[in-house]
């Protein structure tokens, strides 16, 4: 059963209640934005609660079992706290959040309602809407080995054991020019036979979108000798030339990939010869063995 402070338990029993929901926002790379739905920035729990964005909630959900609760808020894009390159880079992907009740006319007194992370965010005419998801959202992640006949490992991890710090496996090149938000025009790459860098991963190392880091969906080389590179994700700004990047060598998880591109069949982690659905569900035809 849930303890309420005294303080605030009185707050609740009084006829007119003074009391504002508050939400602090931590980043996976520890940046914590904090803001509350009251009109004034609030003191609470040692975290200053700004009140610029005008944030508001939905009603929280709760479930029994290992359902997965949550709710909504929602907030203005403002520069100074959440803005849209923000957003764009994943600098809030995966937050964890902190529902906190506070009485605004006596901020010592709050409850923390819950922990939750955030989801789904959906943007429209400078605001932002964010589920939060319960923390048994985390039981939904698939955890430990997976029996594929694919590689379940990440090229360059232990498991693998590739060296990807290798000039064989590492192009360092500078943006062309930007045919869109997520393709660009590179230079530096000449070297890498086309494809060589799809599936891999690109980190900006300059310019405004510097550290942020994308897969690369698609990298061809035109028969004029141009590298283009398609990315997953577009950058939080639209890349212009003379921005520098990182690239590493990318993987589709094959054996014929692992034999053949990187010499690694020791540390493949899938099992190719698996039988697949089509000998699970083959029956028995006269005729064939």
């Amino acid at each position: 059963m849930r303890q309420i402070p005294e303080g605030l338990a009185a707050s609740l029993a009084g006829g007119v209640t003074t009391l504002a929901r508050c939400w602090r926002i931590t980043r996976r790379d520890g940046v914590v934005v904090a803001l509350t739905e009251h009109d004034e920035d609030l003191a609470v729990d040692g975290t200053l609660f700004r009140a610029a964005a005008g944030a508001s909630g939905s009603e929280d959900a709760a479930a029994l079992g290992f359902a997965v609760g949550g709710g909504e808020m929602a907030a203005a894009l403002t520069s100074e706290l959440i803005d849209d390159a923000d957003l764009d880079a994943g600098r809030y992907d995966g937050a964890g959040i902190e529902l906190i009740l506070a009485d605004w006319s006596a901020p010592e007194h709050f409850l923390l309602l819950r922990r939750a992370h955030l989801g789904e965010v959906r943007r429209s005419e400078g605001s932002f809407t964010a589920e939060l998801r319960g923390l048994s959202s985390a039981l939904n992640v698939v955890r430990g080995r997976l029996f594929t006949a694919g590689c379940d490992a990440d090229l360059g991890d232990g498991r693998c054991r590739i060296d990807l710090a290798g000039p064989a496996y590492t192009g360092h090149g500078t943006v062309s020019a930007a045919e869109g938000p997520g393709l660009i025009v590179a230079e530096g790459l000449g070297a890498f036979a086309g494809g060589w860098f799809t599936q891999g991963r690109l980190v900006f190392t300059g310019g405004a979108s510097a550290g942020f880091a994308t897969e690369v969906k698609a990298h061809t080389v035109s028969a004029a000798g141009d590298v283009r590179l398609e990315l997953w994700q577009r950058p939080p700004v639209t890349p212009v030339p003379g921005e520098s990047f990182t690239v590493t060598a990318g993987c589709d998880k094959r054996f014929a990939t692992c034999r053949d591109r990187f010499a690694n069949t020791l540390n493949f982690r899938g099992f190719p010869h698996m039988p697949g659905n089509d000998a699970v569900l083959r029956v028995a035809t006269p005729g064939r063995p």
